[in-house]
C-alpha cells in the first residue's frame, strides 16, 4: 500500500469571510486573511492550515490556478436548502480559499446578481473555462420531488452561468464533458435489494442543450464515475460490480476491464491510458494499465469517492467524503 497524508483540522487563525471585491465582479471569498481598515490582507505566508472540507464527494483540478476545486455538501437538503459550497486547496493539502463559491449564507445568495444556488453538488468537472457541478433541486422532503440540475460557473470569476435541468432524472453522479462541449452525466438510479435496472443511465447533453439517453441498464449496473478518454470515448464506473467500461461516441460498447474492487466511484484516465479507479466501499484504488489486469495502489481509505488528477504535483487527490478530509498519493 502506498502512503497517503491525510488533512488535519488545525486552526490557529481567523477566516476571512468577507466578500471579494463587490463593484465590478462577482463576489467569492478571498484566500485566507483578514480585512482592516477596507483593505484585504493576506494570512502570513510561515503560516498553514487544513481543513476547510465538510462531506466532499468529489474534487477536480484548476491547472491554471493549480489549485484542487472541491465543492463541499454542506448541511444537507433535506435540512437546509442552498448551503453548499465550493474550497480551493494548494497541493500539499493546505487551505486556499475555505468558501470560494458560497462564502455567503443562504439568506444572501438569493440578492446576488446572478442569484446563487448550490444545494447537494457531487460530481465535479472543468473544461473550457467552466466549471461544472452534479447538483439537484427539491429532495427537501418526501412530498418534494427531486429533479437532477448541472450548475456552470466561470471558472475566472466564480459566477453562475445558466442551470442545465434534467427534468426526467431525480438525481444525477458524476460528470464528464468533451472538448467541444457534450456533457455526459451519471444517473446511479436505484441501490436496493430489488433494484430497476431501468434508473441506471448515462446522460448525453448536446452544445446545442439537446438532452437524451446514451446508455440505460445492461451492461451499466450501478453507474457512478464517468471520463473521456484520449480517443474521445466515454469510460463509465459501475458501482455494482467491477466493470469499467468504455463506449463509442454512438453509444457502442468497445470495451470491458475491471477494477479490483467493486463499489467504484471516481475515475482518472492519465495520458497513457492508464486508468485510476477508487472504490468508496472498499476503499481501495485500482490502476489499470493498458492491456494488464488490475492492482491496487492504496487500500482502506475511508469512503473514497471522487478522485481527482493533480497533474502539478503528479498525485491523486481522494475525497473521503465520511471524514470531510482528502487523501494524497503520489503516483511513479
Amino acid at each position: 500500500m502506498m502512503p497517503f497524508t491525510l488533512f488535519t483540522l488545525t486552526f490557529g487563525l481567523l477566516i476571512n469571510q468577507a466578500f471579494a471585491q463587490q463593484s465590478d465582479s462577482y463576489p467569492v471569498g478571498n484566500p485566507l486573511g483578514l480585512n482592516s481598515d477596507g483593505n484585504f490582507l493576506p494570512i502570513s505566508p510561515n503560516v498553514k492550515v487544513f481543513g476547510a472540507l465538510h462531506t466532499a464527494e468529489s474534487c477536480i483540478y484548476d491547472a491554471e490556478r493549480e489549485l484542487i476545486v472541491v465543492p463541499n455538501m454542506g448541511t444537507r437538503q433535506n435540512v437546509q436548502e442552498n448551503n453548499a459550497w465550493v474550497s480551493l486547496i494548494n497541493s500539499d493539502g493546505s487551505v486556499h480559499t475555505p468558501k470560494w463559491i458560497g462564502v455567503q449564507n443562504p439568506g444572501q445568495r438569493s440578492e446576488l446578481s446572478p442569484p446563487l444556488v448550490l444545494n447537494d453538488p457531487l460530481g465535479s468537472e472543468i473544461a473550457n473555462g467552466i466549471l461544472y457541478l452534479a447538483d439537484r433541486d427539491g429532495g427537501t422532503s418526501g412530498d418534494d420531488p427531486s429533479v437532477a440540475v448541472i450548475r456552470r460557473f466561470d471558472l475566472e470569476t466564480g459566477a453562475p452561468l445558466e442551470d442545465i435541468r434534467l427534468v426526467d432524472s431525480p438525481w444525477i453522479n458524476d460528470i464528464a464533458v468533451t472538448e467541444d462541449g457534450t456533457i455526459y452525466t451519471t444517473q446511479t438510479g436505484d441501490l436496493g435489494q430489488n433494484p430497476d435496472p431501468q434508473s441506471w443511465k448515462v446522460w448525453k447533453i448536446t452544445p446545442q442543450g439537446d438532452i437524451s439517453e446514451f446508455v440505460v441498464g445492461n451492461p451499466i449496473n450501478v453507474p457512478n464515475g464517468i471520463a473521456i478518454d484520449g480517443d474521445g470515448n466515454i469510460v463509465v464506473v459501475n458501482f455494482g460490480n467491477t466493470d469499467v467500461l468504455t463506449f463509442s461516441p454512438i453509444g457502442e460498447l468497445l470495451k470491458t476491464e475491471n477494477a479490483v474492487q467493486s463499489a467504484g466511484d471516481g475515475i482518472e484516465i492519465m495520458s497513457d491510458g492508464t486508468k485510476y479507479i477508487s472504490s468508496v466501499r472498499f476503499g481501495g484504488i485500482s490502476r489499470i494499465r493498458p492491456g494488464e489486469p488490475a492492482e491496487l495502489i492504496a487500500e482502506n481509505i475511508p469512503s473514497a469517492a471522487s478522485i481527482c488528477y493533480d497533474a502539478g504535483t503528479n498525485q491523486l487527490v481522494v475525497p473521503m467524503t465520511s471524514q470531510s478530509t482528502l487523501g494524497f498519493i503520489p503516483l511513479d
